[in-house]
């Protein structure tokens, strides 16, 4: 296949310092706070993005280079195929993630829900629409026992 360039649209800026300090989903740790600065010249991209409460951020994981087929993910010490977890060892590094929209102000989006390292470059954002994105009767693999109870597991929670 041919090679693809992505430039970064911008940079997230979290209190995330490293892994080990973040949530592993950002709904886990919806009280912190981070926010996003857009290179200015994407700025006239952010019409109407104010009249959504929640975007999805697309971003690239930049302290890895490692690439692994499988991996063990945080909810439990068995290895699951690459594509049925959300390692950042990924063949391409793309992430995403859901926030929560609390202002935008000129080139910056001020967020919640955040699960992103502090200096992560950003290569896309799209408005989240729950009539697009959610889907009924969904089956989510060796994930659903962790949550079979409705109770979080301990796992997914930062200790304090």
């Amino acid at each position: 296949m041919k090679p693809i360039t992505l430039t970064p649209i911008g940079i997230i800026h979290s209190p995330y310092k490293n892994s080990k300090d973040m949530p592993i989903q950002g709904v886990f740790k919806p009280d912190v706070e981070a926010w996003l600065e857009l290179d200015e010249k994407y700025v006239p991209g952010l019409k109407d993005l104010d009249g959504f409460s929640h975007a999805i951020l697309i971003y690239y994981f930049h302290l890895t280079d490692e690439v692994h087929l499988q991996g063990r993910p945080y909810l439990e010490d068995e290895k699951h195929g690459i594509f049925a977890i959300r390692s950042p060892h990924r063949p391409n590094h793309l992430g995403f993630t859901i926030v929560k929209i609390q202002k935008i102000e000129k080139n910056r989006i001020y967020f919640t829900d955040v699960d992103v390292l502090d200096g992560t470059p950003l290569l896309d954002i799209k408005p989240y629409c729950p009539e697009f994105d959610h889907r009924e009767n969904v089956k989510y693999g060796w994930i659903e026992r962790h949550f079979a109870g409705e109770k979080i597991p301990d796992r997914t929670i930062l200790k304090k």
